[in-house]
Formats: structure tokens, C-alpha cells, sequence
């Protein structure tokens, strides 16, 4: 059994998978949690200490690391002791993260695709560019690397799976991330606003007809209507699972859907027609070399500042089309989170409470040996069932909605 876990990041993700640790460190064992800025974990572990989180008495240890440098990672795993990484640091440190869990043994768990910072929207598909590469070394050394553990990607692939595996055939994966919450600010994005607008501003690839699309952002749009949040707009979008989905389920169309409202999108416009949402280095006037997209970080709200304001729900899911015993049929798979109710229990919002929770479900399963694959794995590529047994228990219910057996495309029924 593997115990004591190595948090990476000091975010508004980091926080909520600190508090959960916490609550489960009867599994989990020692937890440690090490960032850029040490004074930050400090006031992760304070307010896990507040809200009496902590299941029993045990360790919960701050630390100082540049995360981009392997062998100072790898020497923070050793001298904790970790046996298990979670990284929810930025995707620019995925790699060398995962490079210090092969040198050392350790399990690491991702929430996100790594990205360069000089790069964005690569050749699909995205996780062959850098961390299926790994996939070899991690079989040979037994460690075992579970990527994209968070919600989108993570809990999604479970949830396609999961509708999968009740078919006889898979036609289409459409995934649909919903945010139907106010966190009252002018603008402001909720997680890291160059991560945020990266993903928007490179080109948009889905899976569909056996082979790679492209469309441009805003360009495809639906109207959901989705439980609880109603009615919602959304346009297809480049995300992390597609890619992984689409490798492991060929046969399928694989496409993602986010929300977006006209005011986030006319910004989002203005500020990508001023060349503001550029990662190239641009000189001012003054012969000041400044990263615009750096720029429009540093004067938008922190996301974790939004969360004692934010109110409202999220939905997001998968709607999986297939055949089973010769009929249509259709399932929904998904959950609805509550941003109020997030932050007074952890102290962040929904968006991050959503991120943050699965990849302590994926450490608990890696703990107990169920998800302790020794090799490197997609969330599609594990058993859904105990995952969805402890997002259940630790704060992130599973809903089912089937409809289309016996031809009754239009009636859905919760399971």
C-alpha cells in the first residue's frame, strides 16, 4: 500500500486537493505540499487547520520548490518520503514532474495535457507529444503515472467509459462543460487566465469521421439543456481528453463543448484582436520586453480570489451515443457542483473544487492498489466503478440519465 502524498501547486486546485487529503490522511498517510512560494502553502495548510480538516492527527509539511527543476523535485520526494504526487501546479511543469516520479518510484497523478510556453495548440494528438513518450520508461521502472485526473479531463473519460462499457458499440462522445455561476466581477477567468486563454486562441480539434478536424473557437456552437443549470450555450472547444478518447476509441466522434456567455466572448474578442492574448514577447516603447498574455494575468482577478462571492451551479458531463442489442441508446453521465457550498467547506470555488477532487480519488485508489497500474495510464484506460465509489464518498456524486432503448429517443431515465 502506498501512502504519503507530495502536493504540487499552491492554487486555487491545490488548496481543495489539500483539504481533501486531509479529510482521507487515514489512507493517504504524511502529506506535504511545496510550491514557488513557500508562504502560500503555508496558508494552504492554515486553512486546512481552521476548518479542522485534518481526518486524524498526523503531518501536513510546507515547502519551497522551483517544480521545472527534476532533481530538486526528485530530492523533495526523498527526503519526504512521498509515494504519491499530486500535480496541480502549472501544465508548464508537467514533464519534469513526471520525470522526478520515474527517477524516484513515485506515483504521480496530472490534472492537464503539458504544454511549452512558447507553444500552443501542437499536432494532435496533444499527450503524444510529450507524455505518451514516457509511457515505455514508466512500464519498465513499475511507476505508475495516472494523467489528466481532474474533472475535464478526468472524470469525463470516466464517464465515457463507464457509458462505453454498457454498449455493443460506441458512435459519439460529446462532452459538455457548463458553468452556470456569478462570481460578480467585470471579467475574470476561473483558473489560470494564460492556461484559460491558451486554450482558446490555437486552433480547435475534434475527432470525428476516424480523423482530425479543425474549426476555429466560437465558430461551432449548441444550445445544451442540461439538469438542474437549464438551457446553455456552448461552442466546441480544443481540450485535453479529446485526444486521448480519440485514440483509445477510434471509432467514435469526440468532440468538447464549454460555456461561454456574450459578455466573456466580446472580451475575450477585443482582447484577442489587440494582440493582448499573444504568448510572444512584444517590446514597448520604453524597450521593455513584456509577454502580453502575461500581462492581462497579472491585472485580471486572481480565480481563487473569486470564491467567497461565487454563487450558482455547474454541470458537466457526457452524452455517449452507441447501440446495444441492435437499438439506439444514449446515456448521460454527469454532475452538478455548487460554488457556495465549495467554498465553505474548502474554501474555493466550484470550478476548483471540481478539478481538485478527483485526483485525490485517483490517490486514494493508487493507496489501496485498485488504480496502482505501474505503468502509465488515461483515466479511459482504468475501471471506473471504484473512482466513482470514492467521487461519491469525498464530494462529487455521479448522476446517470439513459434514454433511447426501444426507440424511445426522447425518453431519458435516471439509474
Amino acid at each position: 500500500m502506498k501512502k504519503n502524498v507530495l502536493i504540487i501547486g499552491a492554487g486555487g486546485v491545490a488548496q481543495v486537493v489539500a483539504h481533501k487529503c486531509a479529510q482521507n490522511n487515514d489512507i493517504l498517510g504524511d502529506l506535504h505540499i511545496a510550491s514557488r512560494t513557500k508562504s502560500k502553502c503555508d496558508a494552504i495548510i492554515e486553512s486546512v487547520h481552521e476548518k479542522g480538516a485534518m481526518k486524524i492527527e498526523g503531518t501536513f509539511e510546507a515547502h519551497q520548490v522551483n517544480a521545472r527543476d527534476t532533481a530538486a523535485v526528485a530530492d523533495l520526494i526523498r527526503k519526504t518520503g512521498a509515494q504519491i504526487v499530486i500535480n496541480v501546479g502549472s501544465a508548464f511543469v508537467n514533464m519534469y514532474v513526471l520525470d522526478a516520479c520515474i527517477e524516484t518510484g513515485a506515483a504521480y497523478i496530472d490534472t492537464a495535457i503539458h504544454e511549452e510556453p512558447d507553444k500552443i495548440c501542437e499536432t494532435p494528438p496533444w499527450y503524444a507529444n510529450y507524455e505518451w513518450k514516457k509511457r515505455e520508461l514508466c512500464t519498465e521502472k513499475g511507476v505508475t503515472a495516472i494523467l489528466g485526473a481532474g474533472f475535464d479531463p478526468g472524470v469525463v473519460n470516466a464517464y465515457a467509459r463507464f457509458a462505453i462499457d454498457q454498449m455493443d458499440e460506441v458512435k459519439s462522445i460529446d462532452i459538455v462543460d457548463i458553468n452556470a455561476g456569478n462570481h460578480g466581477k467585470y471579467f475574470a477567468t476561473n483558473f489560470d487566465p494564460e492556461i484559460n486563454f491558451r486554450e482558446f486562441t490555437g486552433t480547435v480539434y475534434y475527432w470525428e469521421d476516424q480523423q482530425w478536424k479543425e474549426t476555429s473557437m466560437f465558430a461551432s456552437g449548441h444550445k445544451w439543456d442540461l439538469p438542474v443549470v437549464g438551457p446553455s450555450q456552448a461552442y466546441q472547444s480544443g481540450h485535453d481528453e479529446v485526444h486521448s478518447l480519440a485514440t483509445n476509441y477510434p471509432q467514435a466522434d469526440v468532440r468538447f463543448w464549454m460555456g461561454f456567455g456574450d459578455h466573456y466572448i466580446n472580451v475575450f474578442t477585443v482582447l484577442k484582436n489587440l494582440g493582448l492574448l499573444s504568448e510572444q514577447p512584444v517590446k514597448t516603447a520604453e524597450g521593455l520586453e513584456v509577454v502580453p498574455l502575461k500581462v492581462v494575468k497579472a491585472v485580471l482577478p486572481d480565480p481563487a480570489s473569486l470564491a467567497p462571492n461565487y454563487t450558482g451551479k455547474t454541470c458537466i458531463g457526457d452524452l455517449v451515443k452507441g447501440t446495444k442489442d441492435g437499438k439506439d441508446v444514449e446515456y448521460f453521465v454527469y454532475n452538478v457542483a455548487d460554488h457556495k457550498e465549495a467554498y465553505e467547506e474548502v474554501g474555493s470555488q466550484g470550478i476548483s473544487y471540481t478539478a481538485g477532487v478527483p485526483p485525490v480519488a485517483a490517490a486514494i485508489l493508487i493507496a489501496q492498489g485498485d488504480w496502482d497500474a505501474k505503468t502509465m495510464k488515461n483515466v479511459e484506460e482504468l475501471d471506473p466503478k471504484p473512482f466513482f465509489t470514492q467521487l461519491d464518498r469525498i464530494g462529487l456524486p455521479t448522476r446517470v440519465l439513459v434514454g433511447g432503448l426501444g426507440g424511445e429517443d426522447k425518453a431519458w431515465t435516471e439509474i
